[in-house]
């Protein structure tokens, strides 16, 4: 993961690093309501499989037109399938399972939480990731957050319980899937858009495994829905991948990473906007506190002369260009 696709001065001339940015949010955002219209025609296995399919094809014509190799070495592979499942094929379903019965926006909402999950296991997990107290407090205003916008104090009167839980074990994935990635393939010698073209080609055979075992050949196929799958896996998965590590090779990780803050906001506006999602005061409030729970968790003190650690972010995962590891595709 410590290299990154490049563009050439001219291609980022033509195309500004803000306007990428802009365009990265807006995908990211979406991706929330291209699920909830995949998921009113199509088995949430078979959304996930469309998307993994799609969002392959776009990273394998990348690695055509690079001329990139896949990864070689047993173990990579079997770590790269490891990888495939915790950030891609698990948190992709888990997702379209959970729009079958909340509103997208809350879905996405519940996405931010990824870096709150990030923190709490890097403390357990990784022994360079010391806590601080500004980190500590924003964690717990994080989880205020959350129960701001699930409305704790109505005894979580009309939400979806189950729904809601399946959407926050997808963001939990993310961080579970980074610190493993972190342990096993840190410092491989594979390019990042190598061993994320095999890590999303691997994550597409498990669904293409489980998909038949699960669901039935759709007797239709409507527009929307399909286009909205086909967007899902070309611009969501494939392309914002490609514009994700573009970002971080011109801007750095921490400009990068703050599509995060931007993605729920974009996910709320279109749910109530196009799908006519119903909004009460809680869950704009609540996202709010929990994006400023994130923003404090993701915080750093100046240099000292250590070196900085990995910070969980789902999608545009914050880690220093030299020690992060080549990989991994995940996305919101």
């Amino acid at each position: 993961m410590s290299s990154s696709v490049t563009s050439s001065p001219a291609a980022r001339r033509v195309l500004d690093w803000r306007l990428r940015f802009g365009l990265l949010s807006l995908v990211w955002g979406f991706s929330f309501l291209f699920m909830k219209v995949g998921t009113e025609s199509f088995a949430p296995f078979q959304v996930t499989l469309g998307r993994l399919a799609f969002g392959t094809a776009v990273v394998a014509a990348a690695m055509a037109v690079k001329r990139e190799r896949l990864p070689r070495g047993a173990w990579t592979w079997v770590h790269l399938t490891v990888a495939g499942f915790l950030l891609n094929a698990l948190p992709f379903s888990l997702f379209a399972f959970s729009e079958l019965t909340i509103p997208s926006s809350l879905a996405g909402i519940c996405n931010a939480t990824s870096p709150l999950w990030g923190m709490a296991l890097s403390l357990v997990a990784l022994s360079e990731d010391r806590p601080t107290r500004r980190r500590v407090a924003g964690l717990g205003i994080g989880f205020l957050g959350v129960l701001t916008v699930l409305g704790v104090w109505q005894g979580f009167d009309g939400l979806d319980v189950t729904g809601t839980a399946l959407a926050l074990l997808a963001s939990l994935s993310y961080p579970v899937g980074w610190i493993y990635v972190r342990r096993t393939l840190a410092g491989s010698s594979h390019s990042h858009l190598s061993l994320t073209g095999a890590q999303l080609g691997l994550a597409t055979l498990q669904l293409a495994v489980v998909t038949p075992l699960f669901t039935s050949v759709p007797t239709s196929f409507p527009v929307l829905p399909l286009l909205s799958v086909a967007a899902l896996g070309i611009l969501g998965t494939g392309l914002a991948f490609l514009i994700q590590y573009d970002l971080v090779a011109e801007v750095g990780p921490t400009t990068a990473q703050m599509v995060t803050y931007f993605t729920p906001v974009i996910a709320t506006a279109a749910g109530v906007a196009l799908l006519g999602e119903s909004l009460s005061w809680s869950t704009p409030v609540g996202a709010v506190i929990v994006l400023a729970g994130a923003a404090l968790t993701q915080s750093r003190p100046r240099a000292t002369g250590a070196a900085p650690t990995v910070a969980a972010v789902p999608g545009h995962e914050d880690a220093r260009r030299q020690e992060r590891p080549r990989t991994t595709a995940s996305q919101t």
